[in-house]
């Protein structure tokens, strides 16, 4: 017992908490990222992709072979090579099988492999596949010792590195993986363009990315679609490795006659689901947010076609689309981050960059492939020579083999030949002594030693074997032709048009007229129509009329909160006229202790001058108002103890100011300063709790007029008496002045 204890104890680590976890974490980020997330530059693959493809080759599941259940394949990489759950090998080798998911597939799937709708595959026991010829490709030369392997798992087997990889499948079909505080998206391209890139770079060493993207413009999604981004945003993106690229989907007017007609959407922007998409626009259509757009519906069957029928037939079918493109995913943006395992290190490479790489991986494959041959051709032409001494002298050697005791030895000695030339000599066939073997020996010697002299100069010459990597580059192009099916381009460049959307879409849509009532208690409704009689609206018990507003379903509505906040809401999102309406806190995030101060149309021509109680204020433009906030915009910055006073249209040139006190103070507007937000300067001097009244601003030609108790317009005439100073106290109100000490009523 005592033994087992002593063992325990040995196999027990003294170490702070905060070292052993630093470690570990440490160990666990390199190991995702270097062995799950992040894709070699060599051959664009992840781990687990580059074991699916080398466990498929191994079963020979050729592009003209015969299909086999996933489920084996599945299993061969789990017991073989990949030591995770078979769920997330299985997901890998339905996504190399989607043709909507990869540019160049490199799985043939058989079977129900999932759609672009979003759903699943069936699983893998249902399912077949093989390789696909991009995949043929990728692994073409590993019998010639191409590239180094390692040990498996469980080191009962080997597997590549890397692949040899034909074309750069990085950038034809990808990347995206997260890793730990890092992660990979790179967009599909063409393969022709990109190897055309890469042949380009061959040739001219010194090639900038600009001069490649005139050969290799940018992505070209599986799904297609148009990518609207800017010449000089795309450039920038592979200079560095880092940007993004904005895709919209892809449409047509398809005319109904008769003056009718609707949108067709035939390619989608890539990695969305057709069926959320659908969802998502139905959605906008019940909430009201695309009202130009009345119905969706999806009538694909192998290709997309989403059918987008317009509100009214005079709807602009760009400016309707503008609208879906901004609130839909019609238009997406795809990330670019080119960061690849170079050298088995993490590192962000520009487009020139991951080229040279993958050149380089090339050329040293050829080299391999080249030293591998070179040394299978001096084995064999080891062999011949001893043959074509055996055939020059074949009595002896026919003579020794039956009278000698050790044939080997003799024939070693005899002919001065080595124990390999002796042993295949002993190894030969009866038949293979007629006389034409002899000639075709000699025949295959001749031809070995010239493929040996021409291996030799290419291993001992950069150009040639430059020149070979092109040569193997233009022949793995003909399987991405672009005249093909599979090599054309999909996804097409083009240009956002130029409109001003929010005017277009107030043009557009249709106007509904309405009358916006708010209680005194913060109650909201809109009446549909103008004219009516606010004064006899019902509401609530104990409730009454504080604000009434005649507005269009195009217009914004501004509210002013007691604590100098603005909130925008617009017309056609208010509750209707039915009932008492709805409570204003609802749709803004107002305090129970702040209240509604004044509300109005948004008029962006408009100005406004804003005062506390406290006295302080300034001119405000009505468009610094507008707020996309649920919570507002701070505008007034408003002193504690004291809350929002004046919210008035600035039009004229003097302003007049009145306090609790009844004194009176009028200065010219010039100064009072105009800004979108803050506190202000001082209007008015006060004592003791005096406080701001109120304030106007009014023309001097036109005078001073004040509103009554009666609601009736009243004139000052003799209001030059109070001309002033801003900050003065002022002068107590002549007679006639309103007894609420209001300009405004």
């Amino acid at each position: 017992m005592s033994d087992i204890m002593d063992n325990d104890s040995e196999r027990v680590i003294n170490e702070p908490m905060s070292e052993a976890l630093s470690k570990r974490y440490l160990a666990y980020a390199l190991s995702t990222i270097t062995s799950r997330a992040l894709p070699d530059v060599r051959d664009g693959l992840k781990p687990v992709q580059r074991r699916i493809l080398y466990a498929m080759r191994e079963l020979k599941l050729n592009p003209e072979g015969a299909y086999r259940k996933c489920a084996k394949i599945v299993g061969e990489v789990m017991g073989n090579f990949h030591p995770h759950g078979d769920s997330a090998i299985y997901d890998t080798l339905v996504r190399l099988a989607q043709d909507f998911s990869v540019r160049y597939p490199l799985v043939d799937g058989q079977g129900n492999f999932g759609n672009i709708d979003g759903d699943a595959a069936a699983a893998m026991r249902y399912t077949e596949s093989r390789m696909t010829e991009a995949a043929k490709l990728l692994l073409e030369g590993l019998d010639e010792d191409a590239v180094d392997f390692r040990d498996t798992y469980d080191e009962l087997n080997e597997e590549p590195v890397v692949l040899p990889a034909g074309y750069p499948n990085l950038l034809a079909n990808g990347a995206t993986g997260i890793a730990v505080g890092m992660a990979t998206s790179i967009p599909p391209h063409n393969a022709a363009e990109v190897i055309d890139a890469a042949l380009h770079l061959i040739k001219h060493k010194s090639a900038t990315t600009e001069e490649l993207l005139q050969i290799m413009p940018g992505p070209d999604f599986p799904t297609g679609g148009v990518i609207i981004e800017s010449r000089e945003s795309i450039l920038d993106a592979y200079e560095t490795g880092r940007g993004a690229f904005r895709m919209r989907a892809k449409w047509h007017v398809e005319d109904l006659g008769r003056g009718t007609w609707q949108v067709v959407v035939t390619e989608i922007p890539y990695q969305v689901q057709k069926s959320r998409l659908i969802e998502k626009i139905a959605e906008l259509i019940e909430a009201k947010k695309v009202p130009l757009l009345d119905d969706v519906r999806d009538e694909s069957a192998e290709d997309v076609r989403l059918i987008l029928e317009p509100r009214s037939k005079t709807v602009e079918p760009d400016v309707m689309m503008e609208s879906l493109f901004k609130l839909s995913d019609l238009e997406s943006r795809f990330s670019l981050n080119m960061n690849v395992l170079n050298d088995g290190v993490p590192q962000v490479m520009g487009l020139r960059g991951v080229l040279k790489a993958y050149l380089d991986h090339r050329r040293e494959v050829v080299q391999r492939r080249a030293r591998h041959r070179l040394e299978k051709i001096e084995k064999r032409l080891h062999v011949l020579d001893g043959y074509l001494i055996a055939y020059l002298n074949i009595d002896e050697v026919i003579r020794i083999i039956r009278e000698e005791d050790e044939p080997k030895q003799v024939m070693m000695e005899r002919f001065h030949i080595t124990d390999v030339q002796a042993e295949a000599i002993l190894n030969l066939r009866l038949r293979a002594l007629r006389k034409l073997e002899e000639m075709e020996l000699r025949g295959e010697h001749e031809s070995l030693t010239e493929e040996r002299e021409q291996l030799i100069l290419l291993l001992g010459s950069e150009a040639r074997q430059w020149t070979k990597v092109g040569k193997e580059l233009t022949e793995a192009r003909k399987i991405f032709d672009p005249e093909t099916e599979l090599g054309r381009r999909r996804a097409q460049f083009g240009d956002a048009p130029e409109i001003d959307l929010e005017a277009a879409l107030e043009a557009s849509t249709p106007k509904e007229a309405f009358t916006v009532l708010l209680s005194t208690k913060g109650w909201i409704r809109a009446m549909k129509g103008h004219g009516h009689d606010a004064e006899q609206a019902k509401f609530k018990d104990g409730d009454s009329l504080f604000s009434a507003v005649e507005v269009w379903s195009t217009d914004k509505l501004i509210l002013m909160s007691s604590d100098g906040r603005a909130f925008t809401i617009g017309a056609d999102k208010l509750p209707g006229g039915r009932g008492h309406g709805e409570p204003i806190r609802l749709s803004i995030d107002l305090e129970d202790s702040v209240d509604i101060f004044a509300m109005f149309k948004l008029d962006e021509g408009n100005k406004r001058i804003v005062a506390s109680s406290a006295g302080y204020g300034f001119i405000v433009p009505e468009s610094e108002l507008v707020s996309s906030r649920k919570a507002g915009k701070a505008v007034v910055s408003v002193p504690d103890g004291a809350q929002l006073a004046v919210c008035e249209v600035a039009r004229g040139d003097m302003i007049a100011v009145v306090g609790s006190n009844r004194k009176l103070v009028i200065f010219e507007r010039e100064d009072l300063p105009e800004m979108p937000r803050g506190k202000g300067v001082k209007l008015q001097a006060y004592r003791g709790d005096d406080a701001l009244a109120d304030a106007a601003v009014f023309d001097r030609q036109d005078g001073l007029f004040v509103i009554d108790g009666a609601g009736r317009n009243k004139s000052i005439p003799e209001w030059e008496e109070w001309l002033g100073k801003r900050a003065q106290a002022g002068k107590i109100v002549p007679k006639g002045f309103p007894r609420s000490g209001m300009l405004n009523g």
